[in-house]
């Protein structure tokens, strides 16, 4: 059961990472500007962060078993569809439909294990779950920069297929059935289409200011239509209390909001480094697509190494401590990114920033992931990882809008455009250690 829902969960942790070393490579087989490339993310991105909350909440609903399969066939077909686009719109219709099957999947497979597991095991499941599917996306860009640099950036979306047959497999062998309900909370259709637009809109407007196009007329009326209908989403929800498919009861918990603070600003500094770094290193300083996905590897490896461990710490020190210190010590390779020239040397500069921020990102995520479940109580577990994937998400949504900037310059003004950035990326984590330290300290006292 473990192994099902790692393999299905490391299907979104490959794609997001993959596809950052082939943006190059799609913007000449293409023809796309900076805009497009956004979009190539943020396709993907949008269905994902604003339906994950909907995905948990269906879980409870029609079971987590079967959205999990579900989930994970829909993810594979759209892969699919991916590697036979014809053109730029049929790829980012594709991209849209494997964000729908990712936010079907990712919230119940991590509901599985919170369901299942109890006690420090619970801690140590999620740490490893949190591990391996960090080796997973380790593993992708390597080999997904390898197929770019044969000229083949469309296979990248094949990796996804044999990682779907297993997964579904296991889960039809190993996951138990999911038990009758005899009273089922209508789902939230109407918060769902609320939140999908309002990100919609938001996203768009980013990306066109970002892009260089200014605050004209259409822009400011496409920010208030996304700001009208966010505020419409929370009415919805307020109105539907319990039922909702993001209970606002939740945010009564300090220490949930400060959770979900940190997720915000540590997830979006996280987010702009997947982008901009390969992209930076192919475009600035030569790399290859291969050597571009490499030179992240040991970030995920030392997630793979420490996630378990810190999971089970957290268990018996709490969070409060390291998801205060993780981001500091994130923030601290963030500033040293920028030591980062137009030779880019990887044994002086970009391993360095690497690992510290691997070493800070250790401290984090599986404490921050114990935290969150441990935070509600049990039939709302569904719906709190949904939401805490939702706003993961959510961050490299608006993160990405807003490097449009950076992937429009070219040789010098690319590397200032991609410091900037850095700068940008360290404050957030600056941030969130506070919102960590201030809200949970609050909430324990």
């Amino acid at each position: 059961m473990l192994a099902s829902t790692i393999l299905a969960s490391g299907l979104a942790f490959v794609d997001g990472s993959v596809v950052n070393v082939a943006l190059p490579a799609m913007a000449r087989n293409l023809n796309a500007d900076s805009s497009a490339l956004q979009w190539v993310i943020n396709a993907y991105l949008l269905p994902l962060s604003a339906l994950l909350l909907l995905g948990g909440a269906a879980g409870d609903y029609f079971g987590r078993r079967r959205l999990l399969i579900v989930g994970t066939a829909t993810f594979a077909l759209a892969s699919l569809g991916c590697a036979v686009a014809p053109n730029l719109a049929g790829l980012l219709a594709a991209r849209l439909v494997q964000g729908v099957g990712a936010a079907l999947l990712m919230p119940n497979s991590l509901a599985i294990l919170g369901q299942t597991f109890s006690g420090a095991s619970k801690g140590r499941a999620i740490g490893i779950w949190a591990a391996m599917g960090a080796a997973m996306g380790a593993i992708g860009p390597v080999v997904g920069g390898w197929l770019v640099d044969l000229g083949s950036w469309r296979a990248i979306f094949l990796l996804n297929l044999p990682l779907a047959a297993g997964a579904i497999a296991l889960a039809v062998g190993s996951v138990p059935k999911d038990p009758d309900r005899e009273a089922r909370v209508p789902l939230d259709a109407a918060g769902a289409v609320l939140a999908t637009t309002g990100l919609a809109a938001l996203t768009w407007a980013l990306t066109v200011v970002s892009a260089g196009h200014g605050w004209n007329w259409i822009v400011i009326l496409g920010a208030a239509a996304a700001v009208t209908l966010l505020v419409l989403f929370l009415q919805v929800e307020h109105a539907r209390g319990d039922e909702a498919m993001m209970p606002l009861g939740l945010f009564a918990s300090a220490s949930f909001v400060g959770l979900t603070v940190f997720t915000l600003l540590l997830y979006a500094a996280l987010g702009e480094l997947f982008v901009l770094v390969p992209y930076m290193l192919i475009k600035a300083a030569g790399y290859s697509a291969k050597a571009a996905g490499a030179a992240l590897l040991p970030l995920p490896l030392l997630l793979t190494l420490s996630s378990p461990f810190a999971g089970a710490m957290a268990a018996r020190i709490g969070p409060q401590l390291p998801l205060s210190l993780g981001p500091l010590v994130v923030a601290g390779g963030f500033l040293l990114a920028l030591r980062i020239d137009a030779a880019g040397n990887y044994w002086s500069q970009i391993l360095p920033m690497i690992f510290l921020i691997g070493l800070g990102m250790s401290a984090a995520v599986a404490p921050l992931t114990t935290a969150v479940l441990t935070s509600v109580d049990a039939r709302h577990t569904g719906s709190a990882s949904g939401l805490n994937s939702a706003v993961a998400r959510t961050g490299g949504l608006i993160a990405t809008a807003l490097l449009g900037s950076v992937l429009a310059a070219e040789g010098s003004s690319l590397l200032r455009a991609f410091h900037t950035a850095m700068m940008i990326g360290a404050a957030a984590c600056v941030a969130a250690s506070l919102s960590a330290l201030i809200l949970l300290h609050r909430q324990r006292r």
